[in-house]
């Protein structure tokens, strides 16, 4: 086993960072979330696997089928399907809190209502697709079975670092989950709606007192959570070609122990959370088989919670600085 390790550090390492990328912007909408609301948006697996089948539905619907793709037409379908997924995740988000959340959040509901709120809209969004989106929409009579997803690129090794093959679509992943970070990180520190987030965070009375339109801060919070579950649903489908009515059920959950780990409400912390939960569990693979990784990711997020529930960074989003 130690052998297997040490033999496949680098090609464990590509991957787990690759899959940590996909972690990390699933978790964004965790974090974010509860850094405003303290709430856990357990149905935010599901804005994730919406996100999978926006990017499909515009590959069918417009026939980009016929790839792999090169060159400019590759980079044109890529940044539509993205934004198609993206869109879609995103007012799925945008449906879920008008419906799910805002109700109950004006009745003064407790968050453990809000809570049973979520996990129902979760269970409705799996059997709505499920049972009537997936047969109708897609074509495919089974709708609780996976579905292919067509290869837009070829998937070509572009470097190795050790036994590390370093692929086109991994390093695509990689660098746009860095750099939807950066682009969330200034959002939420320099911009007057981000100020107004981290001012809600902090204390929402005093907010509202200062102008801060709360209503309005909790839906660009999940809008924004959803848009990047919908980035890490094209990633996925890209890099693994399939999806399914639950897709997002054990992915939500390990990108929930990403966002504890690197620390829950700290969108730093999320991004850190991704690639070292995708690190550890490829490399605890390595030496226990493939089967243990969701025991490892599991495992991780119970050991954390009992010796650092503030996470790796500690810091919630509420002490952001500009």
């Amino acid at each position: 086993m130690l052998h297997d390790f040490t033999s496949q550090f680098w090609a464990n390492t590509v991957d787990g960072l690759t899959v940590g990328s996909i972690y990390a912007l699933v978790a964004l909408g965790y974090t974010m979330v509860y850094g405003v609301l303290r709430l856990i948006n357990f149905a935010h697996s599901e804005i994730f696997m919406i996100g999978t089948f926006g990017g499909l539905t515009l590959i069918q619907v417009v026939g980009f089928d016929n790839g792999p793709y090169t060159g400019i037409a590759l980079v044109g379908v890529l940044l539509a399907c993205l934004i198609a997924s993206m869109v879609a995740s995103g007012g799925a988000a945008l449906v879920l809190e008008l419906i799910a959340y805002r109700p109950l959040r004006r009745k003064g509901a407790s968050r453990l209502a809000a809570l049973i709120s979520a996990i129902g809209a979760s269970l409705f969004l799996q059997e709505l697709f499920a049972t009537t989106v997936i047969p109708h929409f897609f074509g495919h009579g089974g709708g609780r079975d996976p579905i292919h997803v067509p290869d837009l690129m070829k998937k070509e090794t572009l470097f190795s670092i050790g036994s590390g093959d370093v692929r086109n679509d991994k390093l695509l992943i990689f660098v746009a989950a860095i750099v939807m970070m950066i682009v969330l990180d200034r959002f939420v520190n320099a911009s007057k709606l981000g100020r107004g987030i981290r001012a809600t965070a902090q204390d929402p009375e005093t907010a509202v007192l200062l102008g801060v339109n709360i209503d309005r801060v909790v839906v660009v919070t999940f809008v924004v959570g959803g848009l990047m579950a919908g980035a890490a649903g094209f990633f996925f489908a890209l890099l693994y070609q399939q999806t399914m009515f639950n897709i997002g059920f054990i992915l939500g959950i390990k990108a929930f122990t990403a966002a504890v780990l690197g620390g829950i409400g700290n969108l730093r912390g999320a991004l850190v959370g991704g690639f070292t939960l995708g690190l550890i569990e490829n490399y605890g693979g390595s030496i226990f088989g493939s089967e243990w990784k969701d025991v490892i990711a599991f495992t991780l997020l119970v050991v954390i919670l009992l010796f650092r529930p503030t996470g790796i960074l500690g810091e919630s989003l509420q002490q952001a600085r500009a």
